[in-house]
């Protein structure tokens, strides 16, 4: 009659969509990656450290703007269909910004026509 509870596994899943809807919050849009990749181009820069980032914030990914922890999960990272798709992406042509959502739902600067010359 007993056993184990046929629920047991949706409370881990519960809480690993918490982290996860956690976490969405904390990445950059993706308007605000693709201005700072096509911006940063031609520069090569080295990362300042700090020390509450993982892997003293040396180990970056740009397109996906996370940072790992060292050399070998940053490289492996780099082969997940999430990091290529990502990078398809960003390679591709600009991303929704805020004034293309404020212009589609008509808030944006009024069009009221040619001026008319004034008497």
């Amino acid at each position: 009659m007993g056993g184990k509870c046929p629920h047991r596994s949706v409370k881990k899943r519960r809480y690993s969509h918490k982290t996860a809807r956690r976490t969405k919050f904390l990445v950059k849009g993706d308007d605000a990656v693709y201005e700072e990749l096509h911006c940063m181009v031609g520069e090569n820069k080295s990362l300042p450290v700090d020390e509450d980032l993982p892997g003293m914030g040396q180990y970056y990914c740009l397109h996906c703007d996370r940072y790992f922890a060292n050399v070998a999960v940053r490289d492996e990272h780099f082969k997940t269909k999430r990091h290529r798709k990502r990078m398809k992406l960003m390679m591709g042509p600009a991303p929704h910004t805020q004034l293309d959502a404020d212009l589609a739902a008509g808030m944006g600067m009024p069009d009221n026509g040619p001026k008319l010359m004034s008497t």
